[in-house]
């Protein structure tokens, strides 16, 4: 009961994330049975349909979208900061800090990371191992849609007895970057919602929001 209690959040999202992705595969397996029908085929199983192209291109392009957000959100706070909000380091604190304020080199605690403690290029690896990550993923799951997506936007060009295309020419085209840009505008809007609401709006107890008595000017501080 303890591991559980200290690893709470982690274990409730993952499970909610489990439950919201088989849910995805049960409503998306109904929506393509259903064109089957319409177009003359035959429906498919879940394991079949877990396996296609067009659930892997759903899944990717929502995964390559959030992805993207913790990027851009962990990289731009580095040094760039909004007065007032909990969700940016203090105004004066813009940059990555000195040493001392990391805790790196001959800074570290006897229980810092051993990558914190060495120089070099571990040491540079390790300061932005969250951000590299991070982009790794969104890379990666942007190649999974794009790749996925042409695979899925091919089959149905075949079904309209048109030629396929190439992935290249796919990627470029006005279906990929539709698909792409209405996940970007969503995931900007929700983080520019978090860090300007959060200035002027309180959650008791959260630690995404400022004590509830605290005034708006104050910046970086989080219950």
């Amino acid at each position: 009961m303890k591991k559980i209690k200290e690893n709470g959040l982690s274990l409730t999202f993952l499970v909610m994330f489990l439950l919201a992705l088989g849910g995805q595969a049960i409503a998306g397996l109904a929506l393509f049975n259903d064109q089957q029908l319409v177009d003359g085929g035959e429906p498919v199983s879940i394991f079949k349909y877990v396996a296609s192209s067009d659930f892997a291109v759903d899944v990717a392009e929502n995964w390559q979208s959030e992805y993207l957000q913790f990027f851009l959100y962990i990289m731009v706070t580095v040094w760039l900061v909004q007065k007032g909000s909990p969700e940016s380091k203090k105004v004066d604190d813009a940059g990555p800090g000195s040493d001392e304020e990391q805790l790196v080199g001959r800074h570290a605690r006897p229980d810092s990371p051993t990558w914190a403690k060495v120089g070099g290029i571990r040491r540079q690896v390790y300061s932005n191992s969250l951000g590299l990550v991070m982009g790794l993923v969104f890379v990666l799951s942007w190649l999974a849609q794009s790749v996925a997506g042409v695979a899925s936007y091919n089959s149905q060009r075949l079904l309209d007895l048109r030629d396929p295309v190439s992935w290249g020419t796919y990627a470029t085209s006005p279906d990929f970057w539709n698909r792409t840009l209405q996940n970007w505008q969503s995931e900007l809007l929700a983080v520019l919602s978090m860090v300007t609401l959060s200035i002027y709006l309180r959650q008791r107890g959260s630690p995404e929001s400022k004590p509830v008595g605290a005034p708006h000017t104050w910046t970086g501080v989080e219950n």
